[in-house]
């Protein structure tokens, strides 16, 4: 379509209006016109242009000139003719300007698209009214007061032998009611079923009995049977909703009040373009991936055309049937657009909606900082130690200021830095640093804290153990002599600072704190090179030594002009000190060294956490 010159042009990615949906149902109507017919409209989005027509659109947008051709405006719409009891998914994308069909295709009836919140929200009242899940009911007791609350999920993957048509389960919950509340937390009362309903009819097809043993108990549960079993005796609620909870809400804090006297500094234009400083982008929105950033440039030059979340899956690792099937795809499944909150002033730092009642509730963590900065000739460093009121601690380290340059010939480039100005470059080099944690979990007594190396691994699939491949294992090993280890993020490695002996009272395990290692890059530096040997720390992620007085320096007290380390953790580490309490020197509390760094290139450094 040729552009009127003197005409302001609509963007092709503006959002949809009313009218523009209104126009492509109609034509949707139109073209399914008969009797007995109807649409189950499932979504209907922008049917973005082509790459290629809307980077023409893109390129004269960015140049200020009016472009040529414009790209048609489609609406992509997808339902379900229902015919006769039966649906046929359809996806139909209408030409608005035009009034009329652009394409249209139908899916095999194997292919399932997400579920909409309409289809969610019949599953509950489905199992409520069916026989088969009021006799299930009747093997439990449940407290006085308390109702059934049931959370619909994705069907997950079939077993090989399955061939079944649209399924949903649901995870089976009972709230306490007494309280006359609806924001009661169902999620502190499990029960041990799963219905299975069939979505087009809203008959449940099953009702999946689930094993509730532990360690050495059968991966399957016994048969329905004999008396009816109480359920909850001994469990105690977890509110989160304020008028619900026990314990007085702390009143030491004082408020916080950020202002903005001069407006924000972005502006959001009708048409979803926002402007920031030196960015300017466009927002779309999906019911599957929610957010769409279209166009990010800065400064007026591109650097991504599109950028969005595409898929997100959540496998579970419990072997035991029927839980390999509770697997999530939260984009596919049930589209994440679909299940964003409204954004509201206040209520984002964090919040639980109750997808039910449709009310968030807030929690606000606080930190309180303690930072320094500190300025070595072209660069400026800041420490900084944030405690917060859940009671974690982050250390952070940042690098900032000025690159550091040598010369180069001008029109040249190296392999070694990058180029910042004519004749200048600034060279490639790593910024590795090193917090010392020496531990005193729930008690100052030499011996009393632990380290334990914790990973998950997954576990082959074998008929005993882990019959539908799902399963994984946690597994720990305590660190009973100095050494060293590496982050590996393929077995989510963590370090676990535990009191030897005290437990959780919920959990039965040891209270502690759990280290998460940065895998970030190690030293670059041949083993055999003189920047090794004066800083092995950098060659390994985490260090676990020995205590001493005194020793406080991961390369050793004397660095400056040393040819080796000596001192350091290297040292410490090679005189093999035993993590075990036998009341020699030898065996203190373990000190554990974390290694983080930035790579610096001249574009600056990249930030990193330990």
């Amino acid at each position: 379509m040729t552009v009127d010159q003197g005409s302001k042009i609509p963007h092709p990615l503006r959002p949809l209006s009313p009218d523009e949906l209104s126009k492509a149902r109609d034509v949707a109507f139109k073209a399914h016109a008969g009797d007995g017919i109807a649409l189950f409209f499932r979504s209907a989005i922008v049917d973005e242009p082509k790459k290629t027509d809307l980077t023409e659109f893109l390129i004269a947008e960015h140049e200020g000139r009016i472009p040529e051709t414009i790209p048609p405006r489609q609406v992509r719409l997808l339902y379900d003719v229902i015919n006769n009891g039966k649906a046929q998914l359809t996806e139909t994308v209408v030409d608005v300007d035009a009034g009329a069909i652009h394409s249209s295709k139908e899916f095999e009836s194997r292919y399932q698209t997400s579920y909409t919140a309409h289809e969610f929200g019949q599953f509950q009242d489905a199992c409520m009214s069916s026989e088969m899940f009021k006799s299930a009911m009747e093997e439990f007791i449940l407290p006085e007061n308390f109702v059934v609350t049931i959370d619909p999920w994705p069907y997950g993957g079939p077993d090989p032998e399955e061939e079944i048509p649209r399924y949903m389960q649901g995870l089976v919950y009972a709230r306490d009611a007494s309280k006359n509340n609806i924001d009661s937390n169902h999620y502190s009362y499990p029960l041990p079923i799963i219905p299975i309903m069939d979505i087009a009819t809203k008959k449940l097809i099953r009702v999946d009995r689930l094993a509730t043993g532990g360690i050495g108990d059968s991966l399957y549960p016994p048969p329905p049977g004999g008396e009816p079993k109480k359920l909850f005796e001994n469990c105690g609620p977890a509110e989160y909703f304020p008028e619900l909870l026990d314990q007085p809400f702390r009143t030491d804090l004082k408020p916080i009040n950020v202002t903005q006297p001069e407006g924000a500094s972005f502006k959001v234009h009708s048409d979803n373009l926002v402007e920031w400083q030196k960015w300017r982008f466009r927002v779309g929105f999906t019911a599957r991936e929610g957010a769409v950033l279209h166009d990010v440039c800065y400064d007026n030059r591109p650097i991504i055309y599109r950028l969005s979340f595409s898929e997100m899956t959540v496998p579970y690792g419990d072997p035991r049937p029927p839980f390999q099937r509770k697997q999530a795809f939260d984009f596919g499944d049930g589209g994440i657009g679909r299940a964003a909150n409204n954004l509201k002033l206040g209520c984002d730092c964090w919040k639980h909606t109750n997808f039910r009642t449709n009310r968030a509730v807030v929690t606000r963590l606080r930190e309180l900082v303690v930072q320094f900065v500190a300025t070595l000739a072209n660069y400026e460093y800041v420490f900084a130690y944030k405690l917060d009121t859940a009671g974690g601690i982050t250390i952070e380290t940042r690098a900032t200021g000025i690159v550091s340059v040598v010369p180069i010939d001008e029109g040249k480039v190296s392999g070694y830095g990058n180029v910042v100005n004519p004749g200048v470059m600034a060279q490639n080099h790593q910024h590795i640093f090193a917090v010392r944690i020496d531990p005193a979990i729930d008690s100052y007594v030499t011996g009393d804290t632990a380290v334990i190396l914790e990973e998950s691994h997954p576990i082959p699939m074998n008929p005993e153990t882990n019959p539908h491949g799902n399963g994984y294992e946690i597994r720990r090993k305590r660190v009973e002599r100095a050494g060293f280890a590496d982050a590996e993020p393929l077995l989510n490695r963590v370090v676990r600072l535990e009191h030897s002996t005290k437990k959780n009272s919920i959990s039965g395990k040891n209270v502690g704190y759990k280290l998460v290692p940065s895998a970030t890059q190690l030293m670059l530096a041949d083993d055999k090179s003189v920047q090794a040997a004066r800083a092995p720390f950098a060659k390994h992620h985490l260090w676990f030594t020995g205590y001493r007085d005194g020793e406080l320096w991961a390369a050793g007290e004397f660095t400056n002009q040393a040819p080796r380390e000596e001192g350091g953790v290297k040292t410490m580490v090679e005189r093999g000190d035993w993590f075990v309490d036998d009341g020699s020197i030898d065996n203190a509390n373990g000190v554990v060294d974390g290694e983080a760094h930035d790579d610096d290139t001249a574009d600056g450094g990249k930030r990193k956490e330990e």
